[in-house]
């Protein structure tokens, strides 16, 4: 299989139908041999029964149903896992993403890069999704050092080498390019054609700006700290310790020097900085007992097998 795609949907069933007609028309002039990987993500419109329909009609798809609402990130995670091309192609099912862009996508990855990343130069979306974008990529460009100026462009092309070891949960979608910086990958951007949302209303909103900025607090301190917690937890726990140690070596010498203590507050500082030592000296061990012992785990996913007739099981 030399192309993979992976979209997650959710509500979408207005527009997967003409999605299908686009992805048939920009594919198949390339002579690639490709599956599309459909993830729905727990809608509750007729999205799976569209999905169900169309199966039927092209040989290509391949669906999976979550039983509720995961999020994109597992969506993906999901996809990824089930993909079996040499290069893996993501967009999302707003038809807002032109799947034209793919095989110019495929030039640019045959030039040496491993992760091909869309730039929206033109957004069709409302100011209050643009501004707070433009801050987050200006953000996530200048702490984790790879300038991008779209990272949560839903239309990429990857390497399927890169993918494979990309842990992804909760919102960490958004910064696959610069999980796959750090493993070394080289990333490059390409500029894609925007479209105006036709059918349905967008999934996100304003609050995604402050959720994105926690979970890129999140993502440096795994990146620095995931098998080591015990480096960031005992550094701010031996600071503790050392004042705490030093304000009660300061009152021992006074103590054995005039033979009188009084109680003063810099004591009950002292000790409290003692006990704040202990216990994050005893958080980063735990940590670091936990980090030995994590593990994938995806959410429950209800395949096509689950759903439609037999002819459709082979395509899973």
């Amino acid at each position: 299989m030399d192309l993979s795609l992976v979209i997650p949907v959710k509500e979408e069933e207005e527009n997967l139908p003409e999605l299908m007609k686009e992805i048939v028309d920009a594919i198949t002039p390339t002579g690639k041999s490709f599956e599309v990987i459909v993830i729905d993500d727990g809608s509750r419109d007729r999205s799976w029964n569209v999905l169900l329909e169309l199966a039927k009609q092209y040989d290509f798809l391949r669906l999976f149903r979550f039983q509720f609402n995961c999020g994109k990130a597992d969506a993906l995670s999901l996809g990824f896992s089930k993909a079996r091309g040499e290069l893996i192609a993501t967009l999302d099912g707003d038809l807002q993403d032109d799947p034209r862009e793919i095989p110019k996508m495929m030039k640019i990855l045959d030039e040496g890069y491993d992760l091909v990343s869309g730039w929206k130069v033109r957004r069709h979306d409302p100011w209050h999704k643009t501004w707070p974008s433009k801050l987050f990529n200006l953000t996530v460009s200048a702490v984790c050092g790879k300038r991008l100026h779209d990272f949560n462009c839903g239309i990429k092309l990857y390497r399927a080498s890169v993918v494979r070891f990309i842990n992804l949960y909760g919102d960490f979608h958004r910064f696959i390019p610069v999980m796959a910086k750090w493993q070394g990958a080289r990333v490059t951007e390409m500029p894609v054609t925007h479209r105006a949302r036709v059918h349905g209303s967008s999934k996100y909103g304003v609050s995604r700006l402050v959720s994105g900025f926690l979970d890129l607090l999140t993502l440096l301190f795994l990146n620095k700290f995931a098998t080591k917690p015990l480096h960031f937890f005992g550094l701010f726990g031996l600071l503790f310790f050392l004042f705490g140690g030093a304000v009660f070596g300061y009152f021992g010498f006074e103590w054995l020097k005039t033979g009188a203590l009084h109680l003063r507050p810099l004591i009950v500082v002292g000790g409290f900085s003692l006990l704040m030592g202990i216990q994050l000296f005893s958080i980063g061990f735990l940590a670091e007992l936990m980090s030995r012992n994590k593990e994938q785990r995806y959410p429950i996913a209800e395949t096509v097998r689950d759903a439609v007739e037999t002819d459709l099981e082979e395509r899973v």
